[in-house]
């Protein structure tokens, strides 16, 4: 089955550009998440961690 699935995407011209692509967008997603993390500001993180408990 990997063997089909490899030989048929192989055919494809310019199919090689989509996992860099990809790639790409989940290390920018996931920087841009950490570098938010820690810089949020510690009373807004504690806002928001009680609002289910505000009831």
């Amino acid at each position: 089955m990997l063997k089909f699935v490899k030989n048929h995407l192989e055919s494809i011209t310019g199919i090689e550009i989509y996992p860099i692509i990809s790639l790409s967008i989940f290390f920018t997603f996931f920087v841009l998440l950490f570098w938010w993390v820690f810089t949020a500001k510690k009373a807004y993180i504690k806002e928001v961690s009680n609002l289910p408990l505000d009831n």
